[in-house]
């Protein structure tokens, strides 16, 4: 469930008298998503995307995060594209929150994605990372290997309850990657969450990127790596090739990768297994099993990490 705050009919018209977009006709919470509190919002002029921003947010990142969606969406870029009020600004208050208004992008997240979807994520990611090199604000990645060891101190403890031995993987690879993490790749600002449930596809052509509340700077590779790991492992946790060089080729032919990025690639998505792994590792150990948002097994990420760990070259991505 997804929706933490109750918005008011009251407060719902005194907030749109702020836009033009019309008198309020329907407003329905969305199940989908954990960090806030998302509403389909229907007026007299259409269908637009409510978020009212939670506690895990820091309001401070918004504009970082509101203002990407607008740079990118003024490039064609296929995401959200951010209401604003007759005042200009895009972001104010509802009912004691941070909230905006986005377009409403219509289509479905793949339940189970294809090689098609694969190599259209590839030539999508790639398209934002060309659209987001003018992008002049900056936000560094929190979640990126100086985040890890914090995180997994957290979960430490309690990680061999999850899996025996667990706790003693995780240091040696947290201390490996620590030491021969990927320097210098080109970089610039990356969605760092582009899972099948963050893209929308009509048919077959993909109708949208969304939910945009990770993004940061980092290197554009990473982002790649990030990609392999969530689409590219079938319900059996083994890598699918064909669907790996798919993503990657697609890529490659709208932003061609540098020789340091192919020889980092393994390590990048090995590191991008770690990160979802220990994230997943904490909610597990740290939301109660009654709690109505459903865990993600933190050990899905343990054998893609495994994977990753033994790969020789790119051949093992069916390169």
């Amino acid at each position: 469930m997804a929706v933490y705050t109750e918005v008011g009919e009251a407060e719902l018209a005194a907030f749109l008298a702020e836009y033009d977009i019309g008198a309020p006709e329907a407003l329905k919470g969305v199940a989908e998503g954990v960090e806030n509190s998302n509403y389909l919002l229907t007026t007299t002029r259409g269908q637009y995307f409510l978020t009212l921003y939670e506690k895990r947010v820091d309001p401070a990142d918004l504009p970082f995060f509101l203002g990407l969606l607008d740079h990118l969406a003024a490039r064609g870029i296929v995401c959200p594209r951010p209401i604003h009020g007759r005042d200009g600004s895009a972001l104010r208050q509802l009912a004691g929150r941070p909230a905006s208004i986005t377009t409403f992008l219509h289509g479905l997240s793949p339940r189970r994605p294809e090689t098609r979807h694969c190599a259209a994520i590839g030539t999508a990611l790639a398209r934002l990372h060309e659209a987001g090199g003018d992008f002049a604000p900056h936000r560094a990645n929190a979640l990126s290997v100086a985040g890890w060891r914090p995180l997994f101190e957290q979960s430490r403890a309690d990680a061999d309850g999850v899996a025996p031995g667990l706790a003693a993987e995780l240091a040696g690879e947290l201390a490996l990657l620590e030491r021969d993490w990927p320097r210098g790749l080109p970089s610039g600002v990356i969605h760092a969450d582009l899972f099948p449930d963050n893209v929308l596809f009509r048919g077959p052509e993909l109708s949208g990127l969304i939910d945009f509340y990770f993004a940061c700077n980092d290197s554009l590779a990473y982002d790649l790596a990030v990609c392999l790991n969530a689409w590219c492992f079938e319900p059996d946790r083994s890598c699918n090739v064909t669907k790996a060089r798919a993503l990657i080729t697609a890529y490659d032919q709208v932003r061609p990768l540098s020789r340091g990025e192919r020889e980092a690639l393994p390590l990048l998505a090995r590191g991008a297994a770690l990160r979802f792994l220990l994230t997943r590792l904490y909610d597990w150990i740290n939301t109660p099993a009654t709690a109505l948002v459903k865990r993600k097994d933190p050990l899905e990420y343990l054998a893609k990490l495994r994977f990753h760990r033994n790969v020789v070259s790119l051949g093992d991505y069916g390169l």
